[in-house]
């Protein structure tokens, strides 16, 4: 019933549009004249040409001419806008007006309009909240080499870097790779893919060519955008077809370089291509086509994170420690003790006997087994594995395609048809390293809009293509060629037959020279001592022969099987396929009454969501009929602003309500309030909650992995899995030597109040300062809680459980920003942030996952137009402290004993630009971390080089 809705929403809207096209045009009217700037004189291209309360508009052309078709009558008032220029307006009589403009330049900061924080515009300095906005002057200066990348010189903002084209944005703690709790909206569609439910990066969204801006909120935002934001938003916004017309074009070629990579130095293309057109100012379209291929970022920490056989991170390696696990290799992850277990089976029982009473008993089984065997705690056995370089798919490629068509039924009535389909590979981060393979993720919306009002619908079709798990690949390759069982059997016969045979030989040896049974003894357990390094040698290489060399074909072959077959595999083999076919369909709406209501601006709105899993039934639990889920969400709120004493202050309250078919309703308000004096200065305070429903995964997933078996958190999985009939006891305490049972508790949506205190201000209209403080309380937070149950005397199967935290979670920060005008078009700026968990103690076992350095900052120093010669250059350097990372990839021993640490770093990017107004060209030169002094940003992810970058644009 519900996709009938949606389907019917779809056909409305399209079917207005059609009904639209029999509406009586009316003759248009053709405007034309010039724009120049004020100091130089010179014509401006790119200025904005609107009409003054209505959508029509076009951009100037070569020279600053530009041409406008429109229906409105005249007289009517032009308004001109280009950043950094003060707007101009003028008044249109005759069609035959010669209309010629002059923009002065400003350096006044803090004049931008922002649309996120209450979803109306309003002056950046007046926003109720704390809010970040990257526009087009500032796209073009950063030396980042895209708009994503920019976004870590955000205050506030850091980066979790999983691959060149994929990488997470976070503020105020609990950074996470795939981050569920900062919500991203590609022109107010969610860019989540709907089964992982974290936007992949820009994979599947905005072209840098069609980009218009970017805001961001940083924290709590779900009183306004509903579940997901409750670490922040990240709001993209497209280029409107009838404002910027023409063909834009932009090729960039360069080379990443790390010096722990297979090849240190590797190039990487980027090419992309817009055409946008009016036909009228009735009918308009765009087009976008983008396309970037490189040799990927590198993951090749190989400390050995088992913690096992007294080995610590820094020292232990596949030479000395057969219990070895490391970062970035994989097919070693299981662990088998090879004490407990020949003791268990008894299978050296009848030959310990015979030695035995060849001492006449003096030295007893028990003796001589403890002798040949290191101690249980050093015991520990994994199989070899492959590093990250020998499975995964560095070959980066991403290709965006985007289209609109856009149809204005009247001057303040906007229709529009929009698509954006992503295809690529990429490699991300979660309780595995995952290779998103052919990856494909498309958008599709219908919208009709005024500046009062719209109503959209728009689904998201998710489809992993051949993408699959690396840690599982490398086990199912070793399982292919020998399976577990046969590799330590071998394994364990070698060592025990050497390590045996070197005690009977040596005991019988010492007895026949006339040795009491006690110095005989002695000889032979020196000699096992000392030859247990070649007997480790020898059972790994006999356990080994055989093993698939990474590249031979019958590697290959193994490879390709296991990947084609969908995890958790079947009793033929493993599979490490990643299968996810979900769906979102989404209907929203938002009305504002200022034009009805005039003692306040109220505005309503509302959306209802479903997702449709479709694993094929490999990674999300099915229900009694063998049927993956439907999720069902739907959600309203109500927003009021209201200015008083003169307009000084305005306040603004809103609440929003949003129920999930499997958690209770949940209701979240925002009360903010900002005092404007002296002009310029602003005072703002703010209380909000927000909420985040469990995530698709958290809610329903059911897969296998080498580290643990994954459940979501729903009361049925558990029943299913029979933790709730059992003992089961959680892996901290089994660690600790005193094994606790696990109680399970409720469930939740996780919850956060919010406070915050804000100050943003104009000094002498060259520095502009903004500032703030805030708190969080987070209660029912969602973290991974790994359980043991058990299966025999000494054995247990191992499940990774969300679980909701009974503790309240509590942070606070503090951010301060900085940016000065300096004479000559000079600007030079900084900002610096400062995050801490400030009740990590009370927590107990919980793991917060903080995941953020405590302080952080950029600095900033540039001029966009050196002596008005069109040459551009900025320099950014970024260094934050380092921080533990803990996440379901982190080695449980690890993250137990809190040893993941990512190092402090810097690093200093740079460019220079020129741009050729006759030729409609700019050339940049660019580099990221040109230092070279390398970096990973959370555990397990790749080491991040130097970036180093050439670009030359047309029409930008």
């Amino acid at each position: 019933m519900k996709n009938i809705r949606f389907k019917v929403c779809l056909g409305a809207l399209l079917l207005l549009m059609s009904l639209s096209l029999t509406l009586s045009a009316q003759t248009p009217t053709t405007i034309t004249g010039t724009v120049t700037d004020k100091t130089s004189g010179n014509g401006m291209q790119g200025v904005t040409v609107a009409v003054k309360g209505a959508t029509a508009g076009t951009i100037t052309g070569s020279g600053g001419s530009f041409q406008l078709k429109t229906t409105h009558a005249l007289p009517l008032t032009l308004v001109f806008t280009y950043v950094g220029y003060q707007t101009a307006e003028q008044v249109v009589n005759n069609a035959s007006d010669k209309i010629a403009v002059a923009l002065g330049s400003t350096e006044i900061l803090g004049q931008e309009v922002v649309v996120a924080a209450s979803r109306v515009q309003e002056s950046i300095l007046q926003s109720p909240v704390s809010i970040e906005k990257l526009d087009a002057r500032a796209l073009k200066a950063s030396p980042a080499p895209s708009f994503y990348d920019a976004l870590a010189n955000l205050k506030g903002v850091e980066m979790s870097t999983q691959s060149l084209t994929f990488k997470s944005v976070n503020t105020r703690g609990f950074n996470s790779n795939g981050n569920t709790r900062v919500l991203q909206l590609n022109d107010g569609m969610d860019n989540q893919a709907p089964g992982l439910n974290f936007a992949v990066g820009n994979m599947v969204g905005i072209p840098e060519l069609d980009l218009d801006n970017v805001e961001l909120i940083p924290g709590a935002a779900s009183a306004l955008y509903g579940p997901n934001a409750l670490n922040g938003i990240v709001l993209m916004t497209s280029k409107n077809p009838f404002q910027y017309q023409g063909l834009s074009a932009q090729v960039k070629t360069g080379f990443l370089n790390d010096k722990g990579r297979t090849s240190a130095t590797t190039g990487y293309y980027d090419v992309s291509v817009r055409y946008a057109h009016a036909f009228n100012d009735k009918w308009a379209f765009k087009l976008n086509v983008g396309y970037l291929k490189a040799d990927d970022w590198q993951a090749h920490d190989y400390r050995d994170q088992s913690l096992a056989n007294g080995h610590t991170l820094q020292d232990g390696t596949r030479a000395n420690n057969e219990g070895y696990n490391g970062v970035n290799t994989y097919g070693d992850e299981n662990t088998v003790n090879m004490y407990n277990t020949l003791k268990a089976t008894g299978a050296l029982n009848q030959q310990l006997a015979a030695i035995s009473a060849a001492t006449g008993g003096a030295i007893t089984p028990d003796q001589i087994f403890n002798t040949i065997m290191p101690a249980p705690n050093m015991a520990n056995v994994t199989r070899t594995g492959y590093t990250e370089a020998d499975i995964m798919d560095y070959t980066t490629k991403n290709l965006k395609l985007n289209g609109a068509l856009h149809y204005k039924i009247k001057p303040n009535l906007e229709a529009l048809i929009q698509g954006s389909y992503g295809y690529g590979t990429s490699v991300y981060t979660g309780a595995d390293r995952y290779s998103l393979r052919n990856f494909k993720m498309g958008q599709y919306k219908v919208e009709l809009r005024s500046p009062d009002f719209y109503v959209r619908a728009y689904t998201t079709q998710e489809r992993a293509g051949d993408s699959y798990a690396g840690g599982t690949l490398a086990s199912g390759i070793n399982e292919a060629w020998k399976t577990s069982q046969l590799w330590y059997n071998q394994y364990f016969s070698t060592y025990a037959t050497q390590s045996l045979g070197t005690f009977a030989q040596t005991l019988q040896g010492a007895l026949q020279g006339g040795a009491t049974p006690t110095a005989a003894y002695a000889a032979a357990r020196n000699a096992v001592i000392a030859g247990m390094p070649a007997f480790y040698q020898s059972a790994r290489a006999k356990a080994d022969e055989g093993r698939f060399i990474p590249g031979s074909p019958e590697f290959n072959a193994a490879a390709e099987q296991v990947k084609s077959k969908p995890i958790p595999g079947d009793a033929k083999g493993v599979g490490a396929k990643f299968t996810d076919k979900t769906n979102l369909y989404q209907l929203e709406f938002m009305y504002n009454f200022h034009n009805l209501i005039k003692f306040a601006e109220i505005l309503v709105g509302g959306n209802y969501r479903r997702y449709a899993l479709n694993s094929e039934k490999t990674l999300f639990a099915v229900d009694d009929n063998g049927k993956e889920f439907r999720i069902n969400e739907y959600g309203g709120y109500v927003q009021i602003m209201k200015k008083l004493i003169d307009d000084h202050l305005k306040l603004t309250g809103s609440v929003r309500y949003d129920k999930n078919m499997n958690f209770k309703g949940q209701f979240s308000p925002r009360l903010s309030a900002v005092y404007t004096f002296l002009e310029t200065q602003n005072i703002r305070v703010s209380y909000q909650t927000g909420f985040r429903i469990p995530h698709n995964q958290d809610q329903y997933i059911d897969l296998v992995t080498p580290q643990a078996h994954l459940i979501g958190g729903l009361p049925f999985l558990r029943e299913r899995y029979g933790l709730t009939n059992g003992p089961v006891y959680t892996l901290q305490s089994l660690q600790a030597g005193a094994p606790k049972e696990y109680t399970f508790r409720e469930f939740l949506p996780e919850r956060i109040q919010a406070y915050e205190l804000g100050y943003k201000s104009v000094i002498a209209k060259r520095l502009l300062i903004d500032a703030y403080i805030y708190k969080n309380d987070f209660k029912n937070m969602n973290g991974a809680q790994v359980l043991a149950k058990p299966t025999g005397p000494t054995t247990f199967q191992y499940f990774s459980v969300p679980v909701s935290a009974e503790q309240t979670v509590k942070s606070w920060g503090w951010a301060l920003g900085l940016d000065y005008s300096l004479p000559l078009n000079f600007t030079a700026g900084g900002n610096i942030s400062y995050n801490e968990l400030s009740n990590e103690k009370d927590l107990g076992s919980f793991q917060a996952q903080f995941n953020t350095p405590k302080v952080r900052y950029n600095l900033n120093f540039g001029n966009r137009n050196i002596a008005n010669s069109n040459i551009a250059a900025n320099v950014v350097w970024r260094w934050q402290d380092s921080y533990v990372w803990q996440s379901s990839f982190v080695g449980p021993n690890v993250n137990v004993a809190g040893l993941s640490e990512i190092p402090a770093f810097g690093t200093l990017d740079a460019m220079i630009s020129k741009f050729f107004p006759k030729a409609k060209t700019t050339v940049k030169l660019g580099g990221m971390n040109i230092l070279n002094r390398s970096y990973v940003q959370s555990w397990g992810n790749p080491t991040i080089g130097s970036q180093w970058y050439i670009s030359l644009g047309y029409n930008l």
